[in-house]
């Protein structure tokens, strides 16, 4: 077996199979090169072993030594899978940790049947990395390709994208190239992985010298979550702090081998982003002069829809107060506006005749805006369940895609904190500390922010089970089922073009024109009487009895109302 690293920096390397050292090979292009037996390895640069920076396997940790391991040795029964488009689809994020008592792949795969029940079509996995410690949200990985061995390793991962494709679900993972974690990463032991700083740490060498081998590092990571792991996309984190100033980014780099390999593969393939600038060009078509990944987060819908439903105007919400109406129609709210939050001009406006709505995922929550509020707080944990099911009913007949949070489609009651379990006790400390100490500047107490070290606050955000079939919970959970089911049953729901789609305030409510349809949501506290473009028909769905007659509707507070434009009124 040939084993390969590259490391132009280090003096010497050598290798290490099975506590036994071998001499390797250098060339001028920085790669080393040895030819061995056995199972685990290490590269021992400049007299201290590491493990493998392309791993596949750490089964003792990030720190230890790597394993080899053989993808051809699965046994996948997923040959008829096809894939599914993420035009038309709805998302359903997940954490490994948290979603099931057991924090593993296969409790995870046990509880897809109810996925499938509730109609979401593409399973959207935190980071499943390798990072140091038991738990985590799993941002801090630093070795990119071995799967987290507390969650199965990289056979439980597979099992987990098998059973999904088993049930006609795609699989999106949540990747991390902007940074690494502050323990176990030791690419820049090996070579020039990193240029400048962002808000998490060093920032990757995209563009400086050396930096071929680093864009192909991140590159061929991608490809094999896609190719080896049969994964159907995947979710790029903060992709605004990948600095590059090359004439082609890293992202269109990305694109186009993506693209290459779908089409080899024969199923569709997809990128999304998470990204900060609110500019469409990162979602526009290579033919268009765009950067041509598939999708991405869109948090001014997130936070418009979340100012209305709460009320809050902390932090960066004052500019949205008043905005959700704004925002529907033109998917981003700061588009060349004043964001007071950044003291500066933001964004640009989407061109909405050419760049269609699905390529932008619309949420109620997210992992981000629960588990970065000081107690992990969910909006069910201060929206009433009627507001509630007013909200999941503008995301789930909008234009865009629908993104559901685990466990907001019954409104869970447990949190959802942040956590971490670094070893290291020095680390945990700072972790600890320095988490306390950014929300005593935003008025909370020391006592108030859950301690991330403590594995009771893993616990605490761990999704129940029982909870789904308990009175209000399930009332929740059939409304997400019926508005998904809805969307999926009339094609006029999901329609993406985003410059038909009308939003019309009348007082507190909203009326969203979707074709022959009209959805009504009433956000206030008292009845709304609306006035229709045409004649009251058919009501397809409502969370709250409604009277019409002709054009005339009333909508009782906090509900909302699916109604066909027709000719005859009804009482629903």
């Amino acid at each position: 077996m040939i084993f390969s690293v590259w490391a132009p920096t280090p003096a010497l390397v050598s290798l290490r199979v099975d506590g036994v050292d071998h001499p390797m090979s250098g060339s001028p292009d920085g790669w080393w090169r040895a030819e061995a037996s056995g199972t685990d390895y290490a590269f021992v640069v400049d007299g201290t072993a590491l493990p493998d920076p392309r791993s596949s396997w750490q089964p003792n940790g990030v720190h230890e030594a790597s394993r080899v391991y053989d993808h051809s040795e699965f046994a996948w029964t997923d040959s008829g899978w096809a894939g599914r488009q993420l035009a038309g689809g709805i998302v359903y994020e997940l954490h490994i940790g948290t979603f099931t008592p057991e924090g593993t792949f296969d409790g995870a795969a046990a509880r897809l049947d109810h996925l499938v029940d509730l109609g979401v079509t593409h399973v959207e996995v935190m980071p499943v990395n390798a990072f140091d410690g038991v738990a985590g949200w799993g941002y801090d990985g630093v070795l990119w390709g071995a799967v987290h061995e507390p969650y199965g390793g990289p056979d439980g991962f597979k099992r987990f994208v098998d059973a999904c494709h088993a049930r006609g679900l795609a699989v999106l993972l949540d990747v991390v190239y902007n940074h690494l974690g502050p323990s176990g990463a030791y690419l820049d032991r090996f070579g020039p992985y990193f240029a400048g700083r962002n808000d998490w740490g060093p920032g990757l060498n995209l563009d400086g010298p050396g930096s071929d081998e680093v864009r192909r590092y991140v590159v061929d990571n991608a490809v094999a979550w896609l190719r080896d792991f049969h994964v159907d996309g995947l979710r790029l984190d903060a992709v605004h702090a990948l600095v590059d100033r090359g004439a082609v980014h890293l992202l269109e780099q990305l694109a186009v081998e993506v693209e290459a390999l779908s089409t080899g593969l024969g199923r569709p393939l997809t990128l999304i982003a998470e990204s900060d600038l609110n500019d469409a060009s990162l979602v526009t078509a290579r033919e268009g002069g765009g950067t041509g990944l598939h999708a991405q987060w869109s948090d001014d819908l997130h936070h418009a829809l979340h100012v209305a439903l709460t009320g809050e105007t902390a932090g960066y919400y004052p500019d949205f107060v008043g905005a959700l109406a704004a925002t529907l129609r033109g998917v981003f709210f700061h588009a060349g506006t004043w964001s007071s939050f950044r003291s500066r001009h933001h964004g640009r406006p989407v061109d909405t005749r050419r760049v269609p709505g699905h390529r932008f995922l619309a949420y109620l929550q997210n992992h981000d805006q629960i588990g970065n509020r000081a107690t992990g707080d969910r909006l069910s944990a201060t929206v009433p369940h009627g507001l509630l099911a007013v909200g999941a009913a503008i995301v789930l007949t909008s234009p865009y895609t629908p993104m559901i949070f685990m466990g907001e489609e019954w409104a869970a009651s447990t949190p959802w904190q942040f956590f971490a379990s670094f070893p290291d006790p020095g680390l945990a400390e700072a972790v600890r500390t320095g988490r306390r100490r950014e929300f005593a500047r935003h008025g909370w107490g020391e006592a108030d922010v859950p301690d991330p070290i403590d594995p009771e606050t893993v616990r605490r955000s761990t999704l129940r089970w029982d909870e789904p079939v308990e009175p209000g919970h399930a009332d929740v959970l059939r409304m997400y089922r019926e508005l998904i089911a809805l969307r999926r049953s009339h094609p006029e729901l999901a329609d993406p073009r985003v410059d038909r789609f009308e939003v019309r305030e009348v007082g507190t409510a909203l009326v969203l024109h979707r074709g022959g349809l009209r959805v009504v949501c009433n956000l206030g506290a008292e009845p709304v009487d609306v006035e229709l473009d045409g004649p009251c028909g058919e009501v397809l769905l409502s969370s709250a009895p409604v009277e019409s007659g002709g054009r005339a509707m009333r909508v009782p507070a906090a509900s909302f109302v699916v109604v066909g434009l027709g000719s005859q009124p009804v009482v629903g």
